[in-house]
């Protein structure tokens, strides 16, 4: 219980904290919004996936863009405590050394949900219309926060080994970038066969489809099972990584 109570007051520290830099959660909705817009709109009605409509087929890459880039703010939030000695103050206390993390990560969970919402309201003012019903939509959910509480740790884990908060929320970028090379906007039958390789073997593509499959009212396949087992397993490895490597920082 103890852990649980620390987790959820270092939550409110971090969330609160969020608030105070609206600026933060602004750039994680703008950017992943415009890419919504620049591949729907100049994109749209020349790009060939068969018989989907384009933006109904990039709405869940982009979701996995906007988590990406929400979670730097965590990184830099556990860098920032990291640097400026606040974790001395902690370390004082009779507090679980989890739960500064973990308030972190649960802080990012709600921003990225924010900015989740916003950028699928930005589909619909587009064009996106998907099929799914309620327990599709239910499913959904559970998916991308499965998917948030995986790549926030590994946000974190940047946090904690990154020198200074800039270069903490460059770090991780390379999880932008891997929804491009993914069944996110092209289907990965069309890519050249090195890219077609990594493509239908990293998390990103199980995870795509199967927010896709949900959305647009198509067979699962065993996407599903697969986009599960990727977050957990990435989950499981990376809080262990990071929660050891706060031990060591702060022992």
């Amino acid at each position: 219980m103890q852990v649980i109570s620390n987790s959820y007051t270092m939550f409110k520290r971090c969330l609160t904290t969020s608030l105070r830099n609206p600026e933060t959660i602004g750039t994680a909705i703008f950017i992943p919004a415009i890419v919504m817009w620049l591949f729907g709109i100049l994109f749209g009605n020349v790009m060939d996936v068969g018989d989907y409509n384009y933006i109904d087929f990039i709405v869940p890459g982009i979701i996995l863009q906007t988590v990406a880039q929400a979670v730097t703010a965590a990184a830099i939030g556990v860098n920032n405590d990291m640097q400026k000695g606040i974790i001395d103050r902690f370390r004082s206390m009779d507090i679980s050394k989890s739960s500064v993390l973990t308030g972190h990560v649960l802080s990012a969970i709600v921003r990225n949900m924010i900015a989740t919402i916003v950028v699928i309201g930005v589909a619909f003012a587009i064009g996106f219309r998907p099929q799914a019903g309620f327990l599709d939509w239910l499913i959904i959910a559970g998916v991308l926060i499965l998917y948030m509480l995986a790549i926030t740790w590994i946000a974190v884990i940047c946090g904690l080994i990154a020198k200074t908060p800039e270069s903490a929320g460059t770090m991780p970028f390379l999880l932008f970038v891997l929804p491009y090379i993914s069944s996110g906007f092209v289907p990965v039958e069309t890519m050249p066969k090195a890219l077609k390789w990594f493509a239908e073997n990293q998390p990103m593509t199980p995870i795509i489809d199967t927010l896709r499959a949900l959305m647009l009212n198509q067979p699962l396949g065993n996407n599903l099972l697969l986009s599960l087992v990727w977050s957990a397993g990435i989950i499981a490895v990376a809080f262990t990584i990071a929660v050891q490597i706060y031990k060591n920082k702060t022992s």
